[in-house]
C-alpha cells in the first residue's frame, strides 16, 4: 500500500503539469515541424509552393558562397557580441555585488532597465547616436578628434555595439545569480591568508562564477546569432545576417521553402553550438556544478 501511495504521489506533479506541458510543447514543436516540412517543398516562380519535395533548397544554401558569407558574418557577429558582453558584464556584475544598499538596487535597475524597452526603440536610439549627423559624430567633430563623420551605421561595428547594449543585461543576470550563491567567507579567507585582492579575484572568485559566465555566454551567443531587429535596422540591406536573409526570402522573393531551409539551418547550428558549449562546460567545471 505504501508503495502504491508513493507512486501516486510521485506521479502527481507530472499529472498536474501535463496540460501546460502539452500546450507549450505543441506551441513550440508544431511550428518547428511545419517549418521543417516547408523547407523540403518545391518552389516555382510561376505557381509558388508546390506539393512535391526536394533537397534542392538545402543544397542551394550550403553550396552558394553568398549564403556562406552570411552565415560566417552571423557567427562573427555573435562571437564578437559574446566576448564584449563577457568583458563588460562580468566586471560590472562584480562591482554591483559589492555595492551597498540602496545604491546596489538602483544601479542594478539601471543596468536591467533597458530590458523594459522595446528592442526596436533601443535600436532606433542607436541609429540616432551613431548616424553621420548623430550625437557621437557631432561630439567627435566638436572636440576636433575627427574632421569628418565616422561611418558607424550600416557597419559591423555599429551592429556589434547595438547588439552588445541589448544583450549585456542577460550576461549580468546570469553572473548575478551565481554571485548570490558565492560564500563571501571564502573570499575573506583568501585575503586573510595574505592574498592580494586581484589574486583572490583571479584564483577564488572567477573560478566559482564561471558557470554563470558560461551560461550567460550561451544565452548571448544564441540570441545574437538569431537576432533580427537590430541587424536589420543597423546593418541594413548591405550587411545581411541569417535572420534577415530568411526574412527576405519569406517576404521579399516569396520563396518560403528557401527561407524555411535557412531558418532550419540556423536552428541546427545554434543547437549544435549551444549543446557543444554546455557539454564542454560540464566537463571543465564538473566539480563546481556538483
Amino acid at each position: 500500500m505504501a508503495t502504491l501511495d508513493d507512486s501516486r504521489a510521485g506521479a502527481a506533479p507530472w499529472l498536474l503539469s501535463a496540460p501546460a506541458l502539452l500546450l507549450f510543447g505543441a506551441l513550440l514543436f508544431v511550428p518547428l515541424v511545419l517549418t521543417l516540412v516547408l523547407s523540403f517543398r518545391v518552389f516555382s516562380d510561376v505557381t509558388g509552393v508546390q506539393a512535391a519535395y526536394t533537397f534542392k533548397n538545402y543544397v542551394e544554401v550550403l553550396s552558394d558562397p553568398y549564403y556562406g558569407e552570411i552565415f560566417l558574418r552571423t557567427a562573427g557577429l555573435a562571437l564578437a557580441v559574446t566576448l564584449l558582453s563577457v568583458l563588460l558584464g562580468v566586471p560590472e556584475t562584480i562591482v554591483l555585488a559589492r555595492m551597498k544598499r540602496p545604491w546596489q538596487s538602483l544601479c542594478l535597475l539601471i543596468v536591467l532597465g533597458p530590458l523594459l524597452i522595446s528592442v526596436v526603440v533601443r535600436t532606433l536610439g542607436w541609429q540616432i547616436l551613431l548616424g553621420n549627423n548623430g550625437v557621437l559624430n557631432d561630439a567627435l567633430q566638436a572636440l576636433h578628434i575627427t574632421s569628418e563623420p565616422i561611418r558607424l551605421v550600416f557597419t559591423m561595428t555599429g551592429m556589434i555595439v547595438a547588439l552588445t547594449h541589448v544583450l549585456v543585461p542577460f550576461m549580468v543576470m546570469s553572473v548575478w545569480a551565481t554571485l548570490q550563491k558565492l560564500d563571501p567567507q571564502v573570499e575573506w579567507a583568501g585575503l586573510s591568508l595574505g592574498g592580494s585582492p586581484l589574486r583572490v579575484l583571479r584564483r577564488v572568485v572567477l573560478p566559482q562564477i564561471m558557470p554563470g559566465v558560461l551560461s550567460g555566454s550561451i544565452i548571448v551567443f544564441a540570441l545574437s546569432a538569431s537576432a533580427f531587429a537590430t541587424p536589420a535596422l543597423i546593418g541594413g540591406r548591405r550587411l545581411k545576417v541569417v535572420a534577415t536573409a530568411a526574412y527576405d526570402e519569406f517576404l521579399g522573393t516569396l520563396n518560403w521553402p528557401l527561407g524555411a531551409s535557412i531558418a532550419v539551418l540556423l536552428l541546427i547550428a545554434n543547437i549544435a553550438i549551444v549543446m557543444g558549449c554546455s557539454r564542454l562546460a560540464e566537463r571543465r567545471f564538473k566539480h563546481i556544478f556538483e
